[in-house]
């Protein structure tokens, strides 16, 4: 927080004191400073008598309050800070940073990531489409028939047989057949490709919920670090920390192995979160002790949201419902259908793989080679692995 008074001039000409405090919040918190329509910050500086001004561009992270007296400006600044701390506890608050043990940075686990993409895509469009082209390619013989009725059939229809004519094609020969009492069987239309994409959309899957391999990692905490201020106490977090985590890991190199599936929410059927369980080479333990070693660091230092440090679940995401792309804005999240996933993927040898550092990574922000922005690392024991 920043402070200044400068003198200015009132209605009549007389001296007054006009205080002017510079808040540091974030970029990410001011729509909730500004409120449905600018509602909240109406409310807030006709309760206080003070005027907020928000930056012009989205990359400062601080607001300004303007007013008369140093109390007006305490009383706004605190219905700000309750506004604050409502919002980083709440869901609403998506989460900016994560740390991350990058898995990326192997190219035989990449090729893997895209097959499994365009397989479940392929399948899903394209299994009913291939059905319906193996009927129209049937290489049962096919027949042509003739129907022919007595000339007194109108007159005597239960008496008269009906008889039809039927011919293999590329024969030359007609067989008479009395089909009077063959009973007639009625079959469903052949589906459409549009009626297979409808399927696709009906499961849930698309595109747009798989996860980028060249993003492809395990996470170990999910922060909320709403300004600049928090993002540099992460870093400095971290990196203190390196020495601790290679006291962890006995200063040897670590391993894990990712095989089948499970579901982090919901069902097989109404499923949320999609993932690669992990499992450390050699069943030590760790993997798990360097992890919590930086994730208490960060608790430490305050920079953890409420429960975001639960109990230490290491997963290698491959698809998720809240990534789905939806023309309105929306804060439900349709699940998809995993059953099918599951039948061809639940036992998948994913690969065996050397974790050789941690990150500090900014979501929705990429470095050159695809993967999440590093605001920082640190390095885990090295190891030679030939992928």
């Amino acid at each position: 927080m920043i402070g200044k008074i400068d003198k200015m001039s009132g209605k009549h000409g007389e001296q007054c004191l006009l205080s002017l405090i510079a808040l540091r919040i974030g970029a990410s918190l001011m729509r909730f400073i500004k409120g449905k329509g600018g509602d909240t910050q109406k409310k807030i500086e006709v309760e206080t008598g003070v005027k907020i001004l928000f930056p012009s561009s989205r990359k400062e992270d601080s607001i300004l309050l303007e007013g008369n007296s140093a109390k007006s400006i305490t009383q706004a600044s605190e219905m700000i800070q309750a506004i604050i701390d409502k919002a980083v506890n709440s869901r609403e608050l998506d989460y900016s940073h994560f740390v991350s043990l990058p898995l990326a940075i192997y190219p035989g686990l990449l090729d893997k990531l895209v097959n499994f993409q365009e397989t479940i895509l392929g399948k899903t469009v394209d299994d009913k489409d291939k059905n319906t082209d193996n009927e129209n390619h049937s290489t049962a013989p096919k027949f042509s028939a003739e129907m022919e009725a007595n000339k007194n059939d109108t007159q005597h229809p239960t008496e008269t047989p009906l008889v039809a004519e039927v011919k293999a094609v590329g024969a030359d020969t007609h067989v008479r057949v009395n089909i009077t009492n063959i009973p007639l069987v009625s079959y469903p239309a052949k589906e459409s490709k549009a009626t297979s994409s409808s399927k696709m959309i009906d499961s849930g899957i698309e595109k747009s919920i798989f996860i980028k391999p060249t993003t492809f990692h395990l996470t170990v905490l999910m922060l909320k670090l709403w300004n600049k201020e928090r993002v540099k106490s992460a870093t400095e977090v971290l990196q203190s920390v390196s020495s601790k985590v290679m006291d962890a890991l006995e200063n040897r190199p670590l391993s894990i192995r990712l095989k089948g599936l499970d579901c982090m929410r919901g069902s097989k059927a109404k499923a949320f979160v999609l993932y690669a369980p992990v499992k450390e080479i050699g069943g030590e333990g760790r993997l798990l002790r360097a992890c919590k070693v930086i994730t208490d660091a960060f608790v430490d230092a305050g920079l953890v949201v409420g429960n975001d440090a639960g109990q230490l679940k290491l997963h290698a995401t491959l698809m998720n419902a809240r990534h789905r792309k939806r023309k309105t804005r929306s804060a439900r999240v349709d699940p998809f259908d995993a059953r099918g996933i599951f039948d061809l993927y639940g036992n998948e040898e994913w690969g065996e793989y050397c974790i050789s550092e941690a990150h500090l990574s900014q979501r929705f922000a990429f470095d050159e080679n695809g993967y999440y922005h590093c605001c920082a690392s640190i390095p885990f024991p090295e190891n030679v692995q030939k992928d």
